[in-house]
């Protein structure tokens, strides 16, 4: 009987811990794995990241708008999102123009409201690249942005996919705030996890903690 009472005792404690865990990935914090280079050098492939979720609040499904925000994304918030041309995918880029914004890109400067933005987070890594690429990419008309609508871009100007291509993110859509780096990768070679014991200089130390702004 009594061994019993201990088992019961041990899976109560564990599905409450997973019940929490569960909770807190799906309403407080979430990790995410940076797969591509679009926003380097802010995040760079083989970055873990955390995602606060409950800052701007939560999308109830089949509806409009959120619940229990705290904060609506700012301009220079990197946010991670849900693609719009593929649900199943998420996306993270840096909000540059948010609600009411008018935003225009003159070889590859931005003009944010009729003045040219200061970003000394960009990076631009030109490349061959088709006449009609570069010319969406480079330069751009004046677009207002909606309301309910935020548009972003890479920190890799040259190496991302993003509003200048496909247009604004959806309110609804935003995932949440990226917020700090807690482990960092180099996967220069195809390793396993159980095998980084063998490969510790592949671990990028000094990224690890690094706040993201």
């Amino acid at each position: 009987m009594r061994q019993k009472g201990k088992l019961r005792e041990y899976v109560e404690a564990f599905a409450v811990a997973l019940l929490i865990a569960l909770l807190v990935r799906t309403f407080v914090i979430q990790a995410f794995k940076i797969p591509s280079g679009s926003m380097e050098n802010t995040l760079l492939v083989g970055d873990h990241i955390f995602v606060n979720k409950f800052l701007y609040g939560y999308h109830i499904p089949y509806t409009k708008g959120r619940t229990l925000a705290y904060h609506t994304p700012e301009r220079g918030d990197i946010i991670v999102f849900v693609f719009p041309e593929d649900p199943s995918k998420d996306f993270i880029k840096r909000v540059v123009a948010i609600p009411g914004d008018t935003v225009e890109i003159r070889d590859k400067v931005v003009i944010l409201n009729g003045e040219s933005l200061r970003e000394g987070y960009t990076q631009f890594a030109d490349g061959q690249m088709t006449d009609g690429y570069v010319r969406s990419r480079d330069n751009m008309p004046p677009v207002k942005v909606p309301p309910g609508k935020y548009f972003v871009m890479g920190d890799n100007r040259d190496r991302s996919y993003d509003s200048r291509f496909w247009g604004f993110v959806d309110e609804d859509a935003v995932i949440g705030k990226a917020m700090v780096i807690y482990f960092s990768l180099d996967w220069g070679i195809d390793l396993r996890w159980y095998q980084l014991w063998r490969y510790p200089e592949l671990v990028r130390w000094e990224r690890i903690g690094n706040m993201l702004r």
